[in-house]
């Protein structure tokens, strides 16, 4: 399972190409490179050996973590789904929107990635952002 990341603790915001790979282990974990790459094949349209060296730099960045399970090295995400989400949604707003107010957690209603539970705690993080940044 995933290690837990709080709020207070910070957040390594993943490239986009990371965050296709963690989101592939958030819903399934731990899987092989193979089985990671077969799963994000279709939407990053890249060759295996760049999942695999795309996995080393997460690795080195501690984003994910790596063992053996039968013989095959398997990965498990260690940034937690929800405060990695919520680092992503306040730059989106800061850096991109220009925005000095949390976005709105309604833009996140529908999503397949987050639950009801994950969505209120997404929300508390992006209100609580700012203050705890301050």
């Amino acid at each position: 399972m995933a290690s837990s990341v709080t709020s207070g603790d910070p957040v390594s915001t993943p490239s986009v190409t990371e965050l296709s790979l963690l989101k592939c282990l958030w819903k399934q974990q731990p899987l092989s490179a193979r089985e990671i790459h077969e799963r994000v094949a279709s939407e990053l349209e890249w060759s295996y050996s760049s999942t695999r060296k795309t996995l080393d730099r997460m690795l080195e960045k501690q984003m994910v973590a790596q063992q053996a399970l039968h013989g095959v090295n398997v990965y498990s995400a260690t940034l937690e789904k929800v405060a990695t989400l919520a680092a992503f949604a306040h730059d989106f707003g800061q850096r991109v929107m220009e925005m000095d107010a949390p976005l709105p957690v309604n833009m996140f209603t529908g999503s397949k990635l987050v639950d009801g539970q994950e969505l209120a705690a997404l929300e508390q993080l992006l209100l609580d952002w700012p203050a705890a940044k301050e």
